[in-house]
């Protein structure tokens, strides 16, 4: 097996479950748009994760290195207002114990709405606000936070969704990236493969901060997820 420093090359990665539950429903997401796509995938938990249906990235135990770091990240960038976006079920980050403002935007109505009569009854933090990151206004925040979400989208929306990014006035973008990747590959919305933004078609260059999230899904083969932090207006252009 060809390795690249401590993880196998691309083709020999092991498989993801929000891949393999993707493939196996391709067809009953077939002609839906965006929003209807995500929310499919949501009131059916494609992607199969048992605590979390926003994914296994987001369950407790795959978050535990990213709740102790992410608030002395945002400290040291001098973040005092974010954008979780999108937001999912909010459940990782609101444990995370953020001192900073946070708004929280999803395109999925079913989780806004949850997350609006839990945030209004005191149970957790945030403003929730119902939008499509690849082209509603954006609430103005210091910094975006885009985790586990550029991987589901296609080439096109993703270069939607960071032209938005920018037209909301955010300073900074957090987003996941693997940077032992070698060949990013374009894909379905609603279907997984790993991103590496330093790679084409992307360019945006080295990251101002790496936070490694120690991974453990698949048996280690990922773990080289991170968020990355780049400056928005310095992202290269498609």
């Amino acid at each position: 097996m060809t390795k690249r420093g401590n993880l196998p090359a691309d083709s020999d990665r092991p498989p993801v479950l929000a891949h393999q539950r993707f493939a196996a429903e391709q067809k009953s997401v077939a002609g839906l748009g965006l929003a209807q796509r995500f929310q499919r995938i949501h009131g059916g938990n494609l992607w199969g994760a048992a605590a979390s249906a926003s994914g296994l990235g987001s369950e407790m135990d795959a978050t535990a290195v990213l709740r102790a770091e992410l608030p002395r990240l945002l400290t040291r960038l001098g973040i005092a207002s974010l954008l979780d976006a999108p937001c999912g079920d909010a459940g990782w980050i609101n444990a995370a114990g953020l001192t900073v403002r946070m708004v929280g935007v999803d395109i999925v109505p079913a989780l806004i709405e949850g997350l609006q009569a839990r945030a209004a009854a005191g149970e957790i933090k945030g403003d929730y606000r119902l939008a499509d990151i690849t082209r509603d206004v954006l609430p103005a925040c210091d910094a975006i936070l885009c985790r586990d979400c550029l991987v589901h989208l296609s080439f096109t929306n993703i270069e939607r969704a960071i032209a938005n990014f920018r037209r909301s006035g955010a300073s900074w973008l957090i987003a996941t990236t693997f940077p032992q990747w070698q060949a990013n590959q374009d894909c379905e919305d609603g279907d997984w493969r790993a991103l590496n933004f330093e790679r084409a078609p992307f360019c945006w260059g080295t990251p101002v901060e790496l936070l490694n999230e120690n991974c453990i899904e698949a048996g280690g083969g990922w773990a080289d997820k991170s968020l990355g932090v780049w400056r928005l207006r310095k992202l290269a252009k498609r």
